[in-house]
């Protein structure tokens, strides 16, 4: 798929290329960032940065494997990150970080919601789920926000720097935001 560009009140979503690549390393200095998210290396490295932007990002859009947006304030500004990787038929994954400065404003909950909105419509996905490494309270605050159920605590599922953890997990259907599914859900009965 070609990358795709979104837009919020306040935010602009389009995909991050070599241009952006000083702003991704520059964020990703932030050591609470480099503690979280499983998949940065610590220390980052502009190598690392470089990659991202020149070859992760693409290769994931063109495979429809990975839609990686960067968050941008509507002058220009990196905001943050989000990105939906598909799991599963219908089912894909959020990822999400904010820039250090711009955490607290409700960026990436507004940035989740859209593409939310947007992998249901578009990538036909039927369930949107969100993981977080146990303790990482403003990534659930986040989910939260956005309308995700916690549905609990998944023993030893995140690798993080050679160490397994525990992970929240949650999910968003298309009704969670008033949207059609594409296949029929059939809850459990309790």
């Amino acid at each position: 798929m070609e990358p795709v560009t979104l837009a919020t009140e306040r935010l602009v979503l389009r995909t991050v290329g070599p241009d952006d690549t000083e702003a991704v390393y520059a964020a990703a200095q932030d050591p609470d960032m480099q503690r979280w998210i499983s998949q940065f290396p610590s220390p980052y490295l502009r190598e690392h940065a470089e990659s991202f932007t020149g070859q992760t990002v693409p290769d994931g859009w063109a495979h429809d494997s990975m839609y990686t947006f960067g968050v941008f304030l509507a002058r220009g500004e990196l905001a943050g990150m989000l990105g939906i990787t598909m799991r599963a038929l219908g089912v894909g994954e959020v990822g999400f970080w904010a820039v250090k400065e711009h955490r607290g404003r409700g960026y990436i909950t507004e940035a989740t919601l859209a593409a939310a909105r947007w992998a249901f419509t578009v990538l036909s996905v039927d369930r949107l789920e969100w993981r977080a490494e146990v303790g990482n309270g403003p990534s659930r605050a986040v989910a939260e926000r956005a309308g995700f159920t916690v549905e609990g605590t998944l023993r030893s599922a995140i690798n993080n720097n050679g160490v397994r953890r525990d992970c929240w997990v949650g999910s968003l259907l298309p009704s969670d935001l008033s949207l059609p599914s594409t296949a029929p859900y059939l809850p459990a009965r309790t």
